[in-house]
């Protein structure tokens, strides 16, 4: 692609080639033995090996299911599933034939998933029986009802006996066009069961899967990834960035919702075993006491992982909880085989890096790493061949055009000033296109990345500094998020990353906004909330001195200029399912707009805290 080449529309990439996506997953160019583990799929109290030979032929098996039941190119398939082998199955089943395949979380309240699925229109429903989370068994029948009910398009719902020990009932859960099948039933309709396996071979630009933006605001915009273009930016990623092969272990903790569960899905691409977990990050408790901090250290120590993924809050908890996983006092482990932690979701706090390297592991890539569900992939990633420095992601990955831009669209990405992150260059993972196909889903893509500095330049939405000495990217929140007192703009990052650093035993979660009001503020107040660690003090009860040690903190390791002009305790922080916190809904409800707000916000009633807030605080 030249440079003056735009991104939107989207340009073609490779015309000519063909490829299928399921393929290059199932048959990696690595040829690993069939016999071999290609997953190993682990609950809070059960673990299964997968071989790539059993794999190949579960797949085959759904898919034959999914032809018969009349699934074709273009079709949508989703998945109302945990984290386990199934969902991968019906996945590379779906995308096999060349339909396009989306993923919901059982977590998901129903009003978020219909938000989603309403708009794609799915002809198959696969869903769990019921889900097992911090050691107890959730039914998911009565939220099924409710989605299948809600869907007049879909065809056939299918449940998997997931929790085996919970039954399967399919009373009240056919659609209203079709059937329900357990899973057993449904491969049992296939018309040729003994069918082999094949591949559609398609454009590099089919589409094969369905995300969606967060919808904090909204309804979520539903994102069409293209198959080579995900292919190949996950390959890279694995390969050059991560240095993952054949043979290694990848662990990511993740939902299928979350685009890490697709990334993390990739690494059959490159040979590589994938470790499916469902359910907490804290469990199975020790028996000798404590709050789960070792179950996920156990688990590495136990499988042998070579790669872990996880995101920036549950790295700080740990670090919080001062937790020496090679130290501890009862059953120490030893993470011999690990040989790097990914992180995203949010930025990873300077403090953070130093936990992980002189508690967790001395010897091991520590890989902050940020990209998107809208690219599937990552903008910025590591490098295990360069250094790491505390609080920098170590480079801008390969093939993409990353740099930094102030307001007036100026490239100062050699300044080591803060500004916006963009892409300058067309990339293979640009999604395909926003669902509905035609000019409704093209404005949504024109609107979401390219109405800040027009078609031929990518805002992603991060504020962002390259350090000039390194050429490390350094994460100051989002631009949407960005603070802006007395004209001086920096990210709410900095403020998280001095709280976790200095007030990690009194503050357990914090939010940092922005307020100025139309016709009221003649500049920009910054509002600090902080969600006490203890729960000794009143609720709404600041200790006596703690908001000004902390404002004094700031004022010390920032400037003057970040000090947050008010500090104030509040009862929960509104984070989206994926544990990422909602600035923008609670910095527009305390500017006085009257907002929207999406299902994807998980603790949504919390926000009536915040608008009782900005009411008594006028």
């Amino acid at each position: 692609m030249g440079s003056e080449t735009l991104l939107f529309p989207r340009p073609q990439f490779f015309k000519g080639a063909r490829l299928n996506f399921a393929e290059n997953l199932l048959y990696p160019a690595s040829s690993p033995d069939e016999d071999a583990i290609a997953i190993i799929e682990v609950t809070e109290v059960d673990r299964e090996s997968i071989s790539w030979k059993n794999l190949r032929e579960r797949v085959r098996q759904c898919a034959n299911a999914l032809k018969t039941a009349g699934i074709e190119e273009g079709d949508r398939v989703a998945g109302f599933l945990g984290n386990h082998a199934n969902a991968v199955v019906a996945m590379l089943a779906t995308t096999s034939i060349g339909a396009f395949w989306t993923g919901v979380s059982p977590d998901t309240g129903v009003h978020a998933v219909l938000e989603r699925l309403k708009q794609i229109e799915p002809k198959v429903l696969f869903a769990d029986n019921a889900s097992l989370y911090n050691g107890k068994v959730h039914g998911a029948s009565a939220k099924t009802r409710q989605i299948v009910a809600e869907l007049p398009n879909l065809e056939r719902l299918v449940i998997f006996d997931t929790i085996r020990s919970h039954g399967v009932s399919l009373e009240g859960l056919s659609p209203i066009k079709g059937e329900a099948y357990t899973y057993q039933d449904f491969l049992s309709t296939a018309s040729n069961p003994s069918a082999l396996l094949e591949f559609a071979s398609l454009p590099p630009e089919h589409p094969v899967y369905i995300l969606y933006s967060s919808g904090t605001t909204g309804a979520p915009k539903p994102i069409v990834h293209g198959s080579l273009g995900t292919l190949l930016q996950h390959k890279k990623e694995h390969v050059l960035h991560c240095d993952i092969r054949a043979g290694d272990r990848l662990f990511y903790f993740t939902t299928i919702t979350w685009m890490m569960w697709h990334w993390l899905v990739s690494g059959l691409a490159s040979g590589a075993t994938i470790v499916l977990y469902d359910g907490s990050p804290f469990r199975p408790l020790d028996l000798e006491g404590g709050n789960g901090e070792m179950a996920m250290p156990r688990l590495i120590d136990e499988l042998k992982i070579t790669h872990f993924g996880t995101s920036a809050k549950y790295l700080s908890m740990l670090e919080q909880a001062a937790l020496n996983p090679r130290k501890h006092p009862h059953r120490p482990v030893t993470l011999q085989t690990l040989k790097a932690i990914f992180s995203t979701g949010s930025p990873l706090a300077p403090s953070t890096f130093e936990y992980v390297y002189s508690s967790i592991h001395s010897d091991i890539m520590l890989g902050s790493i940020t990209g998107g569900t809208d690219i599937i992939s990552l903008f910025c990633c590591c490098c295990p061949i360069l250094p790491v420095y505390k609080g920098e992601i170590q480079c801008r990955s390969l093939g993409m055009a990353v740099s930094v831009y102030d307001y007036a669209g100026n490239d100062i990405s050699a300044t080591g000033e803060p500004g916006d992150l963009v892409c300058t260059r067309p990339f293979p993972a640009q999604p395909v296109m926003f669902w509905p196909p035609g000019p409704v889903g093209a404005e949504k893509y024109r609107k979401s990345y390219f109405d800040v500095f027009g078609p031929s330049i990518w805002h992603h939405g991060d504020f962002v500094r390259v350090n000039p000495q390194t050429g490390g990217v350094v994460m100051l929140g989002r631009s949407d998020g960005v603070l802006k007192p007395a004209g001086v703009r920096f990210g709410s990052a900095e403020i998280y990353n001095i709280l976790l650093k200095h007030f990690a035993d009194e503050v357990e979660d914090s939010l940092c906004v922005g307020r100025r009001r139309e016709g009221l503020d003649t500049d920009e107040t910054v509002v600090l909330f902080v969600k006490l660690a203890s729960r000794s003090e009143p609720l709404g009860s600041m200790p006596a001195d703690l908001a000004g040690r902390i404002q004094a903190m700031i004022r010390k390791e920032l400037s003057p200029r970040h000090v947050p002009g008010i500090v104030d305790v509040c009862p929960e922080i509104p984070v989206t399912s994926n544990g990422k916190k909602v600035e923008n809904s609670v910095k527009q409800i305390l500017c006085g707009l009257n907002i929207k707000i999406g299902a994807s916000v998980a603790n949504a009633s919390c926000l009536d805290w915040y608008r009782a807030w900005a009411a008594e605080h006028p």
